[in-house]
């Protein structure tokens, strides 16, 4: 026995329907609505930038519309956290509002530090909408040079030069028989 599957209505505005109640459920929980005041908000990710040379570790993220006192930093176990909230700015006019396209809500983003930063001296500065945050690295994690110095009244330019130098305890004559006599 054959079966034949179903046919689906070809009418367009079923399928349109059909959508648009798929879309409703796959984006009822975005964006999210704060219970406070029942303005939309939605969470957002700061771009950031992750810089690293000798002396420390630099991270820039763009938080355009965010006061520095909006913005939190902590770090716990070398997990750097940068936490904040862009407030939306009521209009005061009576246009109607068409469009609103701006990110607004919390964020947060979570760095891991390694464990050559020094966490007291962490510095963070905030403006023109880029927040900077500066780790500097532990004295002890900076590469340095071990300068080599030379060593008085001993010379060191045979060593490994694949010459063989005779022992202050025997006699050069000594050692040159018995080189004779071996070979």
């Amino acid at each position: 026995m054959y079966l034949t599957p179903a046919r689906r209505s070809l009418d367009p505005m079923t399928s349109l329907r059909r959508l648009n109640s798929v879309l409703d459920e796959a984006f009822s929980a975005w964006p999210f609505q704060n219970q406070e005041n029942g303005t939309l908000t939605s969470s957002w990710l700061p771009a950031c930038d992750v810089f690293e040379d000798k002396d420390a570790v630099k991270i820039v993220a763009e938080i355009p519309g965010v006061r520095p006192e909006d913005v939190k930093i902590s770090l716990e176990n070398n997990l750097l956290t940068i936490r904040g909230e862009k407030q939306q700015q009521a209009e005061e006019n009576n246009e109607r509002v068409h469009r609103y396209e701006r990110t607004y809500g919390t964020f947060e983003r979570t760095f891991v530090l390694p464990h050559t930063v020094d966490p007291d001296r962490i510095e963070a500065h905030s403006g023109d909408g880029i927040l900077t945050v500066l780790i500097p690295k532990s004295e002890q994690a900076r590469p340095r040079e071990i300068p080599v110095r030379a060593s008085a009244g001993k010379r060191s330019d045979s060593v490994g030069a694949g010459t063989k130098r005779p022992s202050p305890s025997r006699d050069p004559e000594e050692e040159g028989s018995a080189g004779k006599t071996r070979g």
